[in-house]
């Protein structure tokens, strides 16, 4: 059998993640996710998405078509981990050939994109 080979990163609140106001964390959102459009529009980005559990702190789940260390590399450039909010954890995953499909979605580079507003 073969397998797709893609590797799995989440974003984890950090324990000592410094307060950013309220102006600040909009800012950091948006450059968050222009980031993501970014590694989307390259290629490297398959997936990626909010974890909507508010008591956890897992925060965000990616996919990637890239290996482990070139994933690491390419999350921790992210603003929101730069700025010292979240930690990065990547993990290979496999799963049967052809089992998932992405699709070319554009991916929103602000809130105010992703909302209309």
């Amino acid at each position: 059998m073969d397998f797709d080979h893609f590797t799995i990163a989440l974003l984890v609140l950090r324990d000592d993640a410094p307060e950013f106001t309220p102006e600040q964390e909009a800012a950091l959102q948006d450059a968050h996710m222009s980031h993501l459009a970014d590694l989307h529009q390259a290629g490297q980005l398959l997936a990626a998405g909010p974890l909507l559990d508010p008591g956890s702190q897992f925060r965000g789940l990616s996919v990637l078509n890239v290996g482990v260390a070139e994933a690491r590399a390419l999350q921790e450039t992210d603003p929101a981990v730069q700025a010292g909010k979240y930690a990065v954890v990547t993990l290979p995953w496999m799963v049967p050939a052809g089992a998932m499909g992405f699709s070319s979605a554009r991916f929103p580079r602000s809130i105010s994109e992703a909302t209309g507003s």
